[in-house]
């Protein structure tokens, strides 16, 4: 089995790719420049003993990427790099239809990229992905660095209110200060490095808190003896959704709040 794996930050216009044997990924840019991106191929799952590099790619707002599986791109009547060149073109001159401000839309860009094959073309199953980045205005981030210190909790319930106010978002106030209060304590338990804390506002209310220490939070029921260990049960129960990124600096605990 292949497998390609991205990590998008909608904040630094940032993508983080790693590959596991699969075709490249191509980028279509906002202007109609479709690019083969070089990552690199890495071995297929299960081959073991092997490490995968990640490599970080600017990723502009207004683009698309497109994954796709190799179906889409080899078959008895081409060969794979001919396949994908194919691709990168078709991309390419779709997105001259819709002009240089405008992004073609990505269903219609899906299907512009299966008409391209062939009778002869369809030899194996075929997955395609597109993917917009959109992108976070910074008047919508608020960023902050903790000491991993013991008042580092009541600072982080402080900084959130603050910028709540003035996204007036005060209903989500009592929520995001217990929330935040919980996963920073958590952080700055083990952390040897500074913490840092970011809100972003979109159609919902997200809160990232990253810390050095690699080991992802494990979810666990508390027994009414226990003086913690509630944290991530709060998050669970009050949060839209949460989740633990691993990074190669340690980790990234987040969680999601419905507005309004």
């Amino acid at each position: 089995a292949t497998c390609l794996y991205a990590v998008y930050d909608p904040v630094t216009h940032r993508i983080t790719i790693a590959n596991a044997g699969h075709p490249p990924p191509v980028l279509l840019h906002l202007g109609g420049r479709a690019e083969v991106l070089r990552v690199p191929p890495g071995a297929p799952i299960g081959v073991g003993g092997v490490d995968f590099e990640a490599v970080e790619l600017d990723a502009p707002a207004g683009a698309t990427l497109l994954l796709y599986t190799d179906g889409l791109v080899e078959s008895r009547l081409r060969d794979v790099w001919t396949g994908i060149e194919q691709l990168r073109e078709k991309l390419a001159a779709t997105a001259q239809l819709t002009g240089p401000d405008h992004p073609p839309p990505l269903e219609a860009l899906c299907d512009e990229v299966l008409d391209m094959l062939g009778p002869g073309d369809r030899d194996d199953d075929i997955a395609l992905l597109a993917a917009r980045f959109d992108g976070i205005a910074p008047s919508d981030v608020a960023y902050w660095t903790l000491e991993p210190e013991e008042t580092a909790p009541g600072q982080a319930r402080r900084l959130a209110r603050r910028a709540l106010a003035r996204w007036n978002l005060e209903e989500l106030t009592d929520s995001v200060e217990l929330l935040v209060s919980e996963v920073v304590t958590n952080a700055v338990r083990y952390a040897s490095r500074p913490v840092t804390l970011r809100l972003l506002r979109t159609d919902v209310l997200r809160c990232e808190v990253g810390d050095d220490v690699p080991q992802l939070p494990r979810l666990r029921q508390a027994r009414a003896t226990d003086e913690g260990g509630r944290g991530l049960y709060l998050v669970n129960r009050l949060a839209r959704r949460w989740g633990a990124t691993r990074l190669s600096t340690g980790k990234v605990v987040w969680f999601e709040l419905n507005r309004g």
